[in-house]
């Protein structure tokens, strides 16, 4: 019995690295809206306002969309999108801008 409560407690202890990754094809595919503000590949459109999100850890994407779509994170912009994400939608948007190759943002003319 103590067997069983063991694997028990350690299946529950790395269920967070069993979950669910996204799928780097579907985040292209849903990824549409953002590319009005972050860009076709989320290297932006020249518009400092704008985060890119290439190369950006898939993590650090998931934990901001939940966080604009919960209105911990404050943007309206951001929230309207969000707002309407799946838990598998924002995996999958996080896993196609993680996967993209990040560039430096010039910032030799900003003000």
């Amino acid at each position: 019995m103590n067997r069983i409560a063991l694997a028990t407690l350690l299946l529950l202890a790395v269920s967070p690295a069993l979950a669910s990754k996204g799928d780097v094809e579907a985040g292209r595919a849903k990824s549409q809206a953002c590319q009005a503000c972050h860009g076709a590949d989320g290297n932006g459109m020249g518009d400092p306002q704008y985060p890119l999100l290439a190369g950006q850890y898939a993590d650090y994407i998931e934990k901001a969309l939940r966080d604009y779509r919960s209105g911990q994170r404050k943007n309206p912009i951001m929230a309207g999108f969000a707002g309407s994400l799946s838990d598998q939608d924002i995996r999958d948007l996080a896993a196609y801008f993680a996967a993209q190759k990040g560039r430096l943002r010039d910032l030799s003319h900003a003000k």
